[in-house]
């Protein structure tokens, strides 16, 4: 149940970033929520890879080059979503969504702790 809710909240902090930012188009709740799904894949799979490749100059940007490979799992995230679903138009585009996808899903899920705390 955890799993689905923190789908949901990046799932709509995906669409408050696509919102926020040109250059990024999010057509629609379900669109979203197949973003949130590859993004979760491609973060699972593909991007643990990538760092362990890129060890060395990760190491020498002082980790710098995360954002570099964050924005190329955005980028395609869009390539297999396709335009029907999901559009980011330059790579300057993908890489502040990603910056603001992970900003939005934190201020949504502190929030949501602060408000379950209360009870």
């Amino acid at each position: 149940m955890r799993i689905i809710g923190k789908l949901l909240v990046t799932a709509l902090a995906a669409i408050i970033a696509a919102n926020l930012l040109p250059g990024v188009t999010l057509y629609g709740g379900f669109s979203a929520i197949l973003l949130v799904a590859v993004l979760a894949l491609l973060n699972t799979f593909i991007k643990p890879l990538l760092v362990i490749l890129t060890i060395p100059i990760t190491i020498l940007t002082l980790g710098i080059f995360l954002l570099i490979i964050n924005t190329l799992i955005i980028k395609w995230a869009a390539m297999i979503l396709g335009p029907s679903h999901f559009v980011v138009t330059t790579w300057w585009a993908a890489f502040w969504f990603s910056i603001v996808l992970s900003l939005v899903t934190w201020l949504i899920e502190s929030l949501i702790g602060k408000v379950g705390k209360d009870k």
